[in-house]
């Protein structure tokens, strides 16, 4: 069977300028294109179009999902069971915040008592659960799986009050990031004074603390272009500040 762009765009749902602009990056190229201009799509095309709309929906960029599906080893059926196991994940999520808002509307109107702990436990799953997704595999390579679980043993057990001061520390550590990367002194007072904060904030996950630990993080800050691109899409060459200011810290630098 061959689809020409409209005729794939009604099978999938995708639009086509979608399909175009997929063509015009090299994510999907059609299966040929004739004098005339138009794009012919084969079965190995929409089956490729299934893998990036399952990527999508797992929230992957464009960029993400190019790296993977192009790569020569690239295997559909394996990518296939691992969309399922994570999708089955998702589900399972979000079946935990729809069971947190029913218990939380059934306790606004008197039906029952619900404990605070128990507000924010659906959050902490997805936080761990996309954590483990973006660099899971990363970070276990680097502490191993026994002190990965720990940690998320910590975030499970984590009480109300502490979820909410390490969130509002998260915040502090990016406006502090701003105003010490103006500075451009990774040593100086405020820089260190954020160097210090970051290991307040990991210390709400971390089970203990060691200075070659929190180099390692700092290091994969800018070896990994996924947290070199968290950070600076909040400040412009953060992650590579951050970094500094970190090794300064513990005296590596």
């Amino acid at each position: 069977m061959v689809y020409t762009v409209s005729q794939l765009a009604k099978l999938s749902g995708v639009s086509g300028r979608t399909l175009r602009y997929y063509d015009q990056i090299g994510l999907l190229k059609p299966a040929r294109v004739n004098n005339a201009g138009y794009r012919f799509y084969g079965v190995k095309e929409v089956d490729l179009l299934q893998q990036i709309l399952f990527f999508r929906e797992l929230e992957f960029s464009l960029e993400e999902i190019h790296a993977i599906i192009h790569q020569p080893d690239f295997d559909e059926t394996e990518a296939l069971k691992s969309h399922y196991e994570k999708l089955q994940k998702k589900r399972d999520r979000l079946d935990n915040i729809i069971a947190t808002v029913s218990k939380t509307i059934a306790a606004k109107e008197g039906e029952m008592d619900m404990p605070n702990e128990e507000k924010f436990n659906a959050f902490k799953e997805k936080m761990i659960e996309e954590n483990e997704q973006k660099y899971g595999e990363e970070i276990r390579k680097n502490y191993g799986e026994q002190t990965v679980n720990k940690s998320n043993s910590k975030w499970r057990g984590m009480s109300e009050e502490d979820f909410r001061a390490m969130s509002q520390l998260g915040e502090e550590i990016f406006i502090l990031l701003e105003e010490a990367v103006k500075t451009k002194d990774p040593a100086s007072d405020i820089a260190q004074e954020l160097a210090a904060k970051h290991k307040e904030w990991l210390m709400y996950s971390w089970t203990s603390y060691s200075e070659e630990a929190h180099n390692g993080l700092a290091e994969m800050y800018v070896a990994d272009e996924r947290f070199t691109a968290y950070y600076d899409k909040q400040v412009k060459g953060g992650a590579h500040f951050l970094r500094d200011a970190i090794l300064v810290y513990t005296g590596k630098k």
